[in-house]
């Protein structure tokens, strides 16, 4: 049956919206037709930088423009940033937390633009793009509750701005959450726009911000031109980075010398620990929802270390799992489809990008030639996709029985709908096995005896551990963090968000320091 888009939801139509509710962030299209963003520096939208097109995982269609900056032009755009952080330092909590709620009511009202954006720049299936941007939201509205509280120790604003450098996967409900909170703390913000993703949403978000009068700056570019800047720059107070260990590392790295604040939350392999175990239903349904984003997430478990007793109970409810995801164009619709009936219900859309997507399929034949056994390996065919629509960023679900220890896949999480068995005799191969990646955010451990699985969790590299369930990042009060490689600095999360962006108050804050560990109660 042949496929079209949604009624409304083209591209064209979509950045349309986003002009018109945001003007003075774009510039006029070019002689191609091709929108070019602006950056907001020095208090203003500027059209500076060199103009680099911006694709589309959906369809691999140019969307916009993103003008790189120079790092001569970024390090004025952070001393503006330092002056105007000073002036806000010194604002009182009350009109800061009213010109937080005047942009946070400005984002609601533009709620579904957003949410249709992150469709586009990023994959995201409607459902999850909604959520998205109503978790960011909701979460910044219950610290507008609560900051008072959080504050009432004597903390005070960082001596200077907060540096974000976070990656392209949740721009809302990760990126300008965390901004709109550092600025409820009485900081000025600098967020880099991620260059794979997000950059439109992300404009029409800091456009509706400073609007309200908040004191953000949002610059775009190469971390090989913007880095030393927005690390090490001596105005910044602190570095937020989310992202992959090696260019996590080259953050810790670049602020060794330093005794700057930061938290640098970076990727782990994070596994699901089956022993002893027989509760399958239940599970089935927690490794369904484990597909959602196609496995783009920081959170997602790529990895199940099973009990040889149970790999069979194990493979008869798992692969009826993975051949049940759904995928595909997220706005691809029948020809019936009507203004209101809902977007198309899919567990995930592309990749963030063609080269991931083969990246990702040269790590699984890797695998497989250096002896790992393909359980099920999903196909293209079938899947809702307009017709001649570029599918170069779309992968299927992939399983892979006993990956070989020197691929890839082994010990680095593969960040896609890729999922790796491996099959343990004892406790102790248990662990070793979830604690291959040297550290991790989550892991979870599925056993019928939870005083026993307390006891094997004590001994797992891994912030949050589950008990016959998943853990994620959490909302509000929930702290997070990680263990070994995957987490440098201050934990974040709940009280520990502002705790990291403020100083002063009792104790010392929770996270991994070159002198110290601490880790909060989960």
């Amino acid at each position: 049956m042949a496929l079209r888009l949604a009624d409304g939801t083209a591209w064209a139509d979509t950045l349309a919206r986003a002009v018109q509710a945001t003007p003075e962030a774009f510039d006029a299209a070019d002689a191609d037709g091709t929108v070019t963003l602006r950056n907001l520096i020095q208090g203003d939208w500027a059209s500076a930088g060199t103009p680099s097109p911006v694709r589309t995982p959906v369809d691999n269609t140019v969307l916009v423009n993103l003008p790189r900056l120079d790092a001569a032009t970024a390090s004025a755009a952070v001393a503006f940033s330092a002056a105007a952080h000073r002036t806000w330092a010194d604002t009182p909590l009350a009109e800061r937390k009213a010109k937080v709620n005047d942009a946070l009511d400005a984002l609601t009202a533009h709620r579904d633009l957003l949410a249709l954006l992150l469709v586009w720049e990023i994959g995201k299936p409607w459902r999850l793009a909604c959520a998205d941007v109503d978790r960011a939201l909701d979460g910044v509205r219950w610290y507008v509750d609560e900051i008072d509280r959080m504050l009432a120790d004597g903390r005070e604003p960082l001596p200077g701005p907060v540096s974000n450098i976070a990656s392209w996967n949740y721009p809302m409900s990760v990126l300008v959450h965390a901004e709109l909170v550092q600025l409820l703390a009485g900081n000025a913000v600098i967020a880099k726009t991620p260059s794979q993703g997000g950059a439109v949403c992300l404009t029409v978000a800091h456009a509706l911000m400073r609007r309200a009068g908040l004191p953000a700056t949002l610059v775009s570019g190469g971390g090989e031109e913007l880095s030393e800047v927005l690390v090490r720059a001596p105005e910044i107070g602190a570095v937020a980075f989310v992202g992959g260990r090696s260019n996590g590392g080259k953050v810790a790295a670049a602020l060794l010398d330093s005794d700057k604040r930061h938290f640098i939350e970076q990727e782990g392999l994070n596994a699901w620990g089956i022993w002893n175990f027989s509760q399958w239903d239940m599970l089935a349904k927690h490794l369904k929802k484990g597909f959602e984003y196609g496995k783009q997430r920081c959170t997602a478990y790529p990895r199940f270390v099973v009990q040889r007793d149970l790999v069979d109970e194990f493979l008869a409810m798992y692969l009826p799992v993975v051949s049940s995801v759904r995928f595909g164009h997220p706005l691809a619709v029948s020809d019936d489809w009507s203004a209101g009936d809902p977007l198309p219900e899919l567990d995930f859309g592309p990749l963030i990008s063609g080269a991931k997507a083969d990246e990702l399929r040269r790590k699984v034949d890797e695998a497989v030639r250096g002896g790992a056994i393909p359980l099920y390996r999903g196909k293209l065919d079938g899947a809702p996709f307009l017709d001649a629509q570029d599918t170069s960023a779309y992968v299927a679900p992939s399983v892979l029985l006993a990956p070989p220890g020197r691929s890839r896949l082994m010990h680095a999480e593969p960040f896609g709908p890729v999922d790796t068995i491996v099959v343990v005799d004892t406790t102790d191969e248990l662990l070793a096995a979830m604690n291959a990646s040297n550290g991790a955010l989550v892991a979870s451990l599925a056993c019928d005896d939870e005083e026993l699985a307390g006891k094997l969790a004590v001994d797992l590299q891994a912030f949050k551990v589950g008990i016959n369930k998943p853990r994620s990042r959490g909302d509000r009060e929930e702290p997070f963090g990680g263990r070994g490689a995957s987490w440098k600095g201050a934990f974040v999360g709940g009280d520990l968000l502002v705790q990291a962006v403020t100083v002063g108050g009792e104790g010392r804050l929770y996270g991994n320091f070159p002198d110290y560990n601490s880790y909060p109660a989960t």
